[in-house]
């Protein structure tokens, strides 16, 4: 038992620190229709902290490497909210996946001039196994100062997210909240990334979003049932790794997703029997 809870201890931990902030996100994500934006926004960090690496020679985790990627997704955070302001022929989530198209193409190129490079197969599979009690502070502390100001801005956030027409017709500058939006968000994902992994990030900020839905409508219910989702999600995730011999984060990411499977069919199902004729 003690070997378990050294192992799987401080991961658990910052499951849980990210899910906190992450299952809020991802309502908003999920009401923004932006699906893929975890993913395109990691992928700016990604390129810059490749460029870091080649212009100041540092390595993943300095402060330099941190800032670099902070301005990469500060910049494409303004682009999403002028963007999705200004341009009407084209939907936000294309714009989105032509981003993380150019940007992927991008980290490629840096990687092929930058060669043994590790970034890349951290970002996606994450090095949760081995995430120490600083980078847990770190995150902590970006994650509650991200949380805090969420909270002072709800209401023109929420508002631009349930209907983005409406709230621009009521007078809200809605390109300032959007370009605050992804902003904190890319705050978030530029830390949780570099302790998780893509996979595990997107899984986290999606899929405890999503199963919510199927149970609640409300802001705060959704919130509890997401962050249900994912105690029991990463636990079991968590488990099996230990249990198997498996890579951590791909682990949570299928537990959430069979969990997700799973609370769906039995909600189907339950549809299904309540309407049945007798």
């Amino acid at each position: 038992m003690s070997d378990l809870v050294a192992m799987l201890g401080l991961p658990l931990l910052a499951c849980l620190l990210m899910g906190s902030i992450l299952s809020y996100l991802g309502i908003h994500v999920l009401k923004r229709e932006v699906i893929f934006i975890d993913i395109a926004v990691a992928q700016v960090a990604a390129v810059g902290a490749l460029a870091a690496h080649l212009a100041f020679d540092v390595e993943d985790g300095s402060l330099i490497s941190y800032l670099c990627s902070l301005a990469c997704v500060l910049a494409i955070a303004g682009f999403y909210s002028v963007a999705r302001h200004k341009v009407t022929e084209i939907s936000i989530e294309a714009i989105i996946g032509i981003s993380y198209a150019i940007t992927a193409a991008g980290a490629l190129f840096l990687i092929g001039v930058a060669p043994g490079h590790a970034h890349a197969d951290e970002m996606l599979a994450g090095a949760l196994l081995w995430v120490t009690g600083q980078q847990l502070l770190v995150g902590l502390v970006v994650f509650a100062a991200v949380g805090f100001g969420l909270w002072l801005v709800r209401k023109p956030i929420s508002a631009v997210s349930r209907d983005y027409a409406a709230a621009a017709a009521d007078g809200l500058n809605v390109a300032w909240w959007d370009f605050l939006f992804y902003a904190l968000l890319g705050v978030v994902i530029t830390v949780a990334v570099r302790l998780s992994g893509v996979v595990t990030v997107f899984a986290l900020l999606i899929i405890p979003a999503t199963t919510s839905a199927l149970f609640a409508t409300s802001w705060f219910a959704r919130l509890l049932l997401a962050w249900l989702v994912v105690i029991i999600a990463s636990t079991a995730g968590l488990l099996f790794s230990y249990r198997y011999d498996f890579s951590m984060g791909p682990a949570i990411a299928l537990s959430l997703g069979t969990l997700l499977a799973v609370v769906a069919t039995i909600v189907r199902l339950r549809q299904r029997w309540t309407v049945r004729p007798a």
